[in-house]
């Protein structure tokens, strides 16, 4: 198989824990060729999507990870898969590269994850779709009705909708001094709508990443646990990760997404879950498959490619 990846530039990768990478790794230990570019490589000539992707040889060594062919340009059906993998901000530019994906989807591309899922997706606000297993959850723009919310529960966290690795989240008291300024902050004086939710204190045992893979419920999670101090678990702000089996309400809430997402062509998913509740739905770039694997010797990434060869 062809594998192209759409992915961060190759240089700023930390090899010994992108999920990319393991990735790349497994597919080319499995006799498959991969190939790398970014978004600003694809390119659509006379109604055909094309991609400007660059062979690579990708190694076991975490400093010199690959080396790269000069790109080629080729039609993006050229591939028998393509992995959509580049990080959020979810902008202007990133809604563009999917509209182009679904055009190349139209031409017969196998893009995964399937383009128009990834933008009907808001990694934050797709939990809405699924109130029975998440904490109570308000998304408003309005201040008012923010501050009821935390009246009405004490202690809450919230969150910008379009953050990542843990940017722009905060937990507010009731009798916080900083309440009014955080929410001015956040939701821009009124002007942009935010989520909030009933704080778990479970957060202490871990904010726990569970991976689908084409539908099927990978066996161990990442459990993220904040330092000391800290309320976010996100690896990214300082959390500890470590690999443990799910429990039976996070399988439980697994197997009943799993079906769902897969069908409107989520091939990798990465649930959120703090304390058995559902907090978020990943969707563009979900990790933490390297720390597992290390952890737990269960492999995802090479269950990701043995999922491949067989669609």
């Amino acid at each position: 198989m062809k594998i192209a990846f759409i992915i961060d530039p190759l240089e700023g990768l930390k090899a010994y824990k992108d999920s990319s990478i393991a990735m790349m790794r497994a597919a080319q230990a499995r006799g498959h060729q991969v190939f790398a570019l970014q978004r600003e490589d694809l390119l659509v000539r006379d109604g055909v999507v094309h991609a400007r992707p660059r062979a690579l040889d990708v190694t076991s060594d975490n400093t010199r990870w690959y080396t790269a062919a000069a790109p080629v340009t080729q039609p993006l059906t050229a591939f028998d898969a393509v992995l959509m993998r580049q990080d959020p901000p979810f902008d202007a530019e990133y809604v563009a590269a999917t509209w182009i994906l679904e055009r190349a989807v139209a031409q017969g591309a196998k893009v995964f994850n399937d383009p128009r899922a990834i933008r009907d997706h808001s990694e934050k606000l797709s939990i809405t779709e699924f109130p029975q297993f998440t904490p109570n959850t308000l998304v408003a723009r309005d201040p008012a009705i923010v501050q009821a919310f935390i009246e009405e529960f004490g202690d809450v966290i919230l969150k910008p909708l379009d953050g990542m690795g843990g940017t722009g989240i905060f937990r507010v008291r009731q009798d916080d001094p900083n309440r009014n300024a955080i929410l001015e902050t956040l939701t821009d004086m009124g002007r942009r709508s935010i989520m909030a939710q009933r704080y778990l204190p479970q957060i202490s045992e871990g904010d726990k990443r569970v991976l689908l893979i084409a539908g099927q419920v990978m066996p161990y999670c990442l459990a993220r646990i904040p330092m000391a101090g800290e309320t976010r678990g996100n690896l990214a702000a300082g959390g500890r990760g470590v690999a443990m089996p799910l429990t039976t309400r996070e399988r439980e809430i697994a197997e009943a997404l799993a079906p769902v997402l897969w069908k409107r062509g989520l091939l990798i998913v990465g649930l959120d879950m703090i304390g058995g509740h559902l907090t978020e739905i990943n969707v563009t770039s979900p990790t933490c498959m390297v720390e597992i694997a290390q952890q737990s010797g269960y492999d995802i990434a090479r269950q990701l490619i043995e999922a491949l060869e067989t669609l």
